[in-house]
């Protein structure tokens, strides 16, 4: 996993999870308590309630990300860029200033004007940021998005089968086309990526985010550190049933697992709240990296045949090789004799250990590739094991 200096700021598994606070210099959201459009009242609640509470970074957005509003251009971005330049000036406390944009032109104005990083919400559709941010020696946030300027985070949208194939998109799901959305256009050295959680298209769905939550370590392949925003959104106000005035306590649960599961930036409007809740994640996160007398040993972040298949591919490695070295363990109860046997002979037969435990219950281990093939062998059998039979494919993937 590589670290990234932010203008300073370690970013990476060997450094504190990094909460970004947010302010706004839109004036499209006049409703938005992180919504500024006079330097001097900005500057005081960067300082009073983003730096003070806690905040590393600081995302100056110069447009509201609500798709009811058209999307601006680079020239009304900059024309707008002097509110934020003016803040940051006034601002006396000390922290890492991050622009969000799409544009190159306004990453360059504002990295030369005392700006230290970039978050791109449309994910280098102007061919020119990286290049930008590789001149400014600057960090910049990635987010999942097609290569287009006016549509940021619709991944949906992007013609995958000119990216990929006609076979992958056919293979494919939500969760793929994001990690694959986060390669386009490659990435720089000082890359972060971001997962585009919340409702940047219609068709991106809140079980598209959940899924996306669940499965936030396959991202740890790409080899850099991971950006997430959740605070508040909705796929976690649904699980609760909550309005988002009251979703502050999901969003502290989601933000602790998140950390865990290896994101190292949190974005959020809830900055106080939010750092103690990703501390509480690291603190109980395995270390992933350990370096002494300058060897580094860095354990792949792996707990499914998904996660490992992603870092093979990764790494030019064949990725089918992960259902050979997955292991699974599951614990059965409730089968009768005849049933133990069925799965016994199975389980034998195809690789996998079967262990018959005391009061009737079962522990069958093996590979993925074993375990598959356990599937598959009692598939047509009648009664209980099409259950076992659902349940193995299911907790295999």
């Amino acid at each position: 996993m590589d670290s990234v200096d932010a203008a300073g700021l370690g970013i990476g598994d060997q450094y504190p999870p990094r909460i970004m606070g947010v302010l706004n210099v839109s004036e499209e959201s006049p409703y938005d308590p992180s919504v500024y459009d006079d330097p001097g009242e900005a500057a005081r609640y960067v300082d009073e309630q983003l730096i003070d509470q806690g905040a590393d970074v600081v995302d100056v957005g110069l447009e509201s990300a609500n798709k009811r509003f058209e999307v601006l251009t680079a020239q009304q971005e900059l024309e707008r860029l002097h509110v934020a330049i003016e803040t940051l000036e006034s601002v006396s406390g000390d922290a890492v200033f991050s622009i969000e944009t799409r544009y190159a032109a306004v990453a360059d104005e504002a990295l030369s004007q005392g700006f230290d990083m970039v978050n791109d919400v449309c994910g280098f559709a102007d061919p020119e940021m990286p290049t930008v941010c590789d001149e400014h020696d600057a960090a910049v946030v990635k987010m999942a998005s097609p290569p287009d300027l006016e549509r940021p985070g619709a991944i949906e949208e992007t013609d995958w089968a000119e990216c990929k194939s006609e076979e992958w998109v056919r293979e494919a799901d939500y969760v793929d086309m994001v990690y694959e959305a986060l390669k386009q256009n490659g990435l720089t050295e000082k890359t972060i990526v971001d997962p585009a959680f919340g409702g940047w298209s219609e068709a991106q769905t809140l079980a598209d985010d959940r899924e996306t939550f669940r499965r936030l370590r396959e991202f740890r392949a790409l080899g850099k550190p991971m950006l997430v925003s959740i605070n508040r959104k909705n796929f976690l106000g649904e699980i609760a049933d909550r309005e988002t005035d009251e979703r502050l306590p999901v969003s502290l649960a989601a933000t602790s697992m998140a950390v865990e599961r290896g994101a190292h930036v949190i974005r959020t409007h809830d900055v106080a709240e939010t750092r103690d809740a990703a501390l509480i994640g690291a603190a109980f996160s395995e270390q992933s990296t350990t370096t002494r007398d300058d060897v580094t040993v860095s354990r792949l972040d792996v707990g499914s045949t998904r996660e490992l298949h992603a870092h093979l591919a990764e790494r030019d490695v064949d990725p089918e090789l992960a259902a050979d070295w997955v292991h699974h363990a599951f614990e059965i109860d409730g089968l009768t004799a005849d049933e133990r046997g069925v799965l016994e002979r199975v389980a034998g037969e195809s690789g996998a250990v079967w262990i018959d435990l005391a009061s009737g219950r079962s522990l069958l281990v093996g590979s993925t590739a074993a375990i598959e093939r356990v599937a598959a062998g009692i598939r047509d059998e009648d009664g209980r094991l099409s259950v076992i039979e659902d349940e193995l494919e299911r907790r295999t993937r």
